[in-house]
C-alpha cells in the first residue's frame, strides 16, 4: 500500500518492529525498505542501521541497502539493482509518497527512546552515489517531509543546519538578498487527487517515451517522463482523470502543451505555431479521448 494506513495517525507508537509490521505501517520485520522497482517504495525505517545515514526531521538523507557485513561496517558497493534501492528510484521518478518509521536505535535527535513511531509521508526528492564513511560506494536518497506532516515535538524544538546560500550569479543583475523573516499567513488549499495510477498505466503503455518528440530519457537506475493532461483537471477546465486525457510525454513537450505551444489536432497531428510538425505515437491500449482535445485546443483558441 502506498500512502496512509487507514487508522494510523502520525505520531502512532510501537513496542515492536512486528507491531509495525501487523498494523500494515512497514512490512518487512527486518529489511529497512519496503518495496520493489515495479511499485516503488512502501515505507522505509531509520534507526541508525546505515553510519551515512543523516537526519534533521523534516529532511532525511536516507543510505540505501546493501553492502553490509552483519555488524554494520560497509564491506562493498551498493548497486541500485538492489530491490529496495529500486523501489526508492521509482517513487522518485514517480513522485509517490513513503511513509517513514523512526526506531530508537542510533543518536538522531528525532528518534523515539523507546520502539518505533511512524512519522508520515515523505517525497524522495532527489539521490545519487558518494563514497561512504567505510570507503565504498553507497546510494543515498533524500527525502522531505510532506508541509502537512507532523513533525515529532523535538522536530518542533530543534532548528536545522542552514543550507548553503547560493552564490550570486554573473551579469548585471543585483544578487537578492531574500527576507530572513518572511509573513506566515494560513490559508486553505484545496487539492485534486491526482490518480498516479492512471498516469504510471499510460507511461508504462509507452515505456516511458514522450509521444510527441519520442524521447526516452535514461536515470540512473530507470527512466523518467511524465504523466501529462490534456484537458487540464482544475477549475474552470474539469478535465477527467482518465487514461484517455493522459500523454507520456518529457518534460519539454509537457510544459509546451500546458502552455498551449502545442496543440492536437483531432486526427492526432502534432501542431506547433499552426503548422503540423508531425503525428502523435499511439499504442493500442491508449485511446486519445477527442473531446479532451478539442477542449485542450479551444482553452488555447486554436
Amino acid at each position: 500500500m502506498i500512502g496512509e494506513v487507514p487508522n494510523v495517525s502520525v505520531g502512532q507508537e510501537y513496542d515492536t518492529r512486528r507491531l509495525a509490521h501487523q498494523a500494515g505501517v512497514h512490512r518487512p520485520l527486518q529489511a529497512g525498505i519496503c518495496g520493489t522497482k515495479k511499485t516503488g517504495a512502501e515505507s522505509i525505517v531509520v534507526s541508525g542501521g546505515y553510519k551515512d545515514d543523516e537526519d534533521y526531521g523534516t529532511v532525511i538523507v536516507y543510505t540505501g541497502h546493501g553492502g553490509q557485513d552483519g555488524t554494520g561496517n560497509q564491506v562493498s558497493d551498493q548497486s541500485l539493482e538492489d530491490t529496495g534501492n529500486a523501489a526508492l528510484v521509482t517513487s522518485h521518478l514517480e513522485g509517490l509518497p513513503v511513509r517513514v518509521l523512526r526506531g530508537w536505535q542510533g543518536d538522531s535527535l528525532y528518534a523515539p527512546t523507546a520502539g518505533y513511531r511512524y512519522d508520515g509521508l515523505y517525497r524522495v526528492t532527489n539521490y545519487g552515489s558518494k563514497l561512504g564513511i567505510d570507503g565504498f560506494l553507497i546510494w543515498q536518497f533524500r527525502l522531505e517531509a510532506y508541509d502537512d506532516t507532523p513533525m515529532p515535538e523535538v522536530a518542533k524544538q530543534q532548528e536545522l543546519p542552514a543550507t548553503p546560500s547560493t552564490p550570486a550569479s554573473s551579469g548585471d543583475a543585483p544578487a537578492v538578498d531574500g527576507n530572513e523573516a518572511p509573513e506566515r499567513v494560513t490559508s486553505t488549499v484545496q487539492r485534486i487527487v491526482r490518480s498516479s495510477t492512471v498516469k504510471r498505466q499510460v507511461k508504462a503503455w509507452h515505456d516511458n517515451r514522450c509521444q510527441i518528440c519520442d524521447l526516452r530519457i535514461e536515470v540512473p537506475g530507470g527512466s523518467y517522463s511524465e504523466g501529462a493532461h490534456i484537458q487540464a483537471l482544475g477549475s474552470p477546465h474539469n478535465g477527467p482523470d482518465t487514461p484517455g486525457n493522459v500523454l507520456c510525454l518529457c518534460p519539454n513537450c509537457h510544459v509546451m502543451l500546458d502552455a498551449g505551444s502545442i496543440v492536437l489536432g483531432d486526427d492526432l497531428s502534432v501542431i506547433r505555431a499552426g503548422e503540423v510538425t508531425g503525428m502523435l505515437r499511439t499504442h493500442p491500449r491508449h485511446a486519445v479521448d477527442l473531446e479532451c482535445v478539442r477542449q485542450h485546443r479551444k482553452r488555447w483558441r486554436l
